[in-house]
């Protein structure tokens, strides 16, 4: 079984992920993440701290914040508010299932206020609609 590991806050950022980011290379990079976690949700999850396989293909030529404070504190409210700790492991199935019944699509202005993406709603969406169907839905 595969394993994917993500920083906590990018466990929202993908339920918001609707084919848009940085650069051509991030989208790539976030859509192939994307798409095994919607077609193979059994996929394992393990949290870490600092910058993960997203922030891998975060664009050279822009100001990189897979660093900066802010995103940390992110990271860590996330999980705090999921009950999750750096070094958990569970299924991408697990996560949805646990973000469907900790978090409400307000949370996100509360977890997320300094993001540059939080004022489009895409997360705010993307958690209404994990709430709803516990899964993926498909890349427009």
């Amino acid at each position: 079984m595969q394993t994917i590991t993500l920083r906590g806050h990018h466990l929202f950022c993908l339920l918001g992920y609707r084919g848009k980011g940085y650069s051509e290379g991030f989208c790539t990079n976030m859509t192939s993440i994307y798409e095994t976690l919607r077609l193979k949700p059994q996929t394992i999850i393990e949290i870490m701290e600092g910058p993960d396989r997203i922030c891998a293909a975060f664009p050279a030529d822009q100001p990189c914040h897979c660093h900066n404070p802010s995103v940390y504190r992110k990271d860590k409210e996330i999980l705090g508010e999921l009950g999750l700790a750096v070094g958990n492991r569970l299924s991408w199935e697990e996560l949805c299932s646990l973000v469907a019944e900790e978090i409400q699509p307000s949370d996100i202005h509360r977890l997320c206020y300094d993001c540059p993406w939080e004022p489009y709603g895409l997360c705010q969406e993307g958690v209404a609609h994990i709430r709803q169907a516990k899964a993926l839905r498909a890349l427009p």
